[in-house]
């Protein structure tokens, strides 16, 4: 039986190895010279939310490498992952940016003993869903649509903000370094674009060769 486990584990490791061989990667760095807002003053629940909390529409470390950047590969599709989940959090969205699916659903939730609001806008302003989380625990599941950026907002602490990026392309978020990696990519040319919230920048020819990274960065304005 332990023999074949281990026949079975090796077999899985060679089929991964060969598909990395086949296919390539991109990864790179997002960067900005922009700068971070002043802190939030907050004027309610602040037993909960503390007196102020950082403005995150703009994180980046002090040499510019920028945080909660999406990076898409045009044309290149992915399969449906798991639910995503939208947490709301010390009076914060958790996590600010996240991928999703179209026509997929998200789960949202509390840990904060206080009413919150999870409002769900698509980039034209219309609503697709506004749930109400009255106490820590709920957890509601509501189904969201075909591609684009949803909005998130609290309508009981006006400064929330979170977002979602709905798209069946491979697509990834840049880190607290300001990296990121879309790996499994197959030969070929690709646009590589990217989205972040409060900032631009420009689309990216790439050519993926299989067997190596091919390493591209962007800088925001």
């Amino acid at each position: 039986m332990g023999r074949l486990l281990a026949l079975g584990i090796l077999g899985t490791l060679a089929c991964a190895q060969i598909a990395a061989a086949q296919t390539g990667s991109v990864t790179g760095t997002i960067s900005t010279t922009a700068k971070g807002a002043v802190p939030i003053r907050v004027t309610i629940d602040q037993k909960v939310c503390g007196a102020e909390l950082p403005d995150e529409a703009i994180v980046a470390t002090a040499q510019g490498q920028l945080a909660n950047a999406v990076v898409i590969l045009t044309g290149v599709k992915r399969a449906a992952g798991a639910e995503g989940t939208v947490m709301n959090d010390k009076c914060r969205f958790a996590p600010r940016v996240q991928l999703a699916r179209p026509n997929s659903s998200v789960k949202t939730s509390s840990k904060d003993p206080v009413l919150h609001t999870t409002q769900a806008q698509l980039e034209n302003g219309r609503t697709i869903f506004n749930v109400a989380i009255p106490v820590p625990g709920i957890t509601i599941s509501k189904p969201i649509g075909a591609a684009g950026v949803i909005r998130l907002n609290c309508n009981t602490h006006p400064w929330m903000r979170g977002w979602m990026v709905v798209t069946d392309e491979a697509a990834a978020i840049s880190g607290a370094d300001g990296r990121f990696t879309i790996d499994n990519v197959p030969p070929g040319t690709y646009e590589a674009r990217v989205w972040h919230e409060a900032l631009k920048g420009a689309p990216q020819k790439i050519t993926i060769t299989a067997g190596k990274p091919t390493e591209i960065s962007f800088q925001l304005k």
